[in-house]
């Protein structure tokens, strides 16, 4: 089946499992190699319909949280739309993907997901998160201090519990500070972000590219490769594992 995937973290979890992607977003960056040979039909906000039409897919990949309705609105093909919001819903969404697909890697990995969510990760830990970049101002230990996980700067915006990234979070065990609102990604004053460890996520706001002055900000906190966070695909999937069996192994 002919397959166009306006999801990045569908679109490197697709070609994995060995599915027909025939189109992507710009966005999607993953598998490196693999999707420079993919036309690129947009973002995952503006779509080219001309450009969609042309590669005659058999269907389209939509994220109710990475794409807007108005996508599954003009759609002239077939096309389904996962919700993925936790890890949950990860496991979820990658069962029905194989069932869509009839692919047996993402029935696979679903069993995956399952049986990582059946087991508890280890006390919390910088020591077990793979992709640890480097820390910033640490003046105390990050394991007595509750985290925020940032994603933007001017203004500062961080990711809540009530997101794939919170519940990625919780899964590793991570004490997260109340922020104090249901936003999904609320806005935070300094004085809030130097009372807690901060993790600078690589993306979608470089964060790894301003280390200087994160280091004369005054914050506590740490670098992170924020893909393996939000990515909630493949990527997370391995991610989440790894981290769980050095945790479980881990002295803290």
């Amino acid at each position: 089946m002919r397959v166009i995937s306006l999801v990045p973290s569908w679109t490197e979890t697709l070609i994995q499992a060995g599915v027909d992607v025939c189109g992507r977003t710009r966005f999607c960056i993953h598998p490196r190699e693999e999707v420079k040979a993919l036309p690129i039909v947009g973002g995952t906000k503006d779509i080219d319909w001309k450009k969609v039409i042309a590669l005659k897919p058999e269907l389209i990949i939509l994220d109710q949280e990475e794409n807007p309705k108005e996508f599954a609105d003009q759609c002239p093909f077939p096309w389904i739309a996962t919700h993925v919001t936790d890890l949950e819903s990860a496991r979820d969404e990658m069962l029905r993907l194989g069932q869509v697909l009839k692919n047996q890697k993402l029935l696979d990995w679903s069993d995956q997901w399952e049986k990582l969510l059946n087991q508890k990760c280890g006390p919390w830990s910088l020591a077990y998160i793979p992709g640890e970049i480097k820390k910033i101002g640490i003046t105390s230990s990050p394991l007595k201090q509750e985290v925020i996980y940032l994603i933007w700067k001017n203004p500062w915006m961080a990711a809540n519990h009530n997101t794939f990234i919170g519940s990625a979070l919780k899964f590793l065990g991570a004490p997260m500070a109340d922020l104090q609102t249901e936003k999904k990604y609320p806005e935070l004053t300094d004085e809030i972000l130097s009372k807690n460890h901060i993790l600078f996520s690589s993306e979608p706001f470089p964060f790894h590219k301003k280390e200087k002055d994160l280091a004369a900000s005054g914050f506590s906190g740490s670098l992170i490769d924020g893909e393996g966070f939000s990515w909630f695909g493949i990527r997370s999937l391995n991610f989440l594992t790894e981290a769980q069996s050095k945790s479980l192994v881990t002295k803290v």
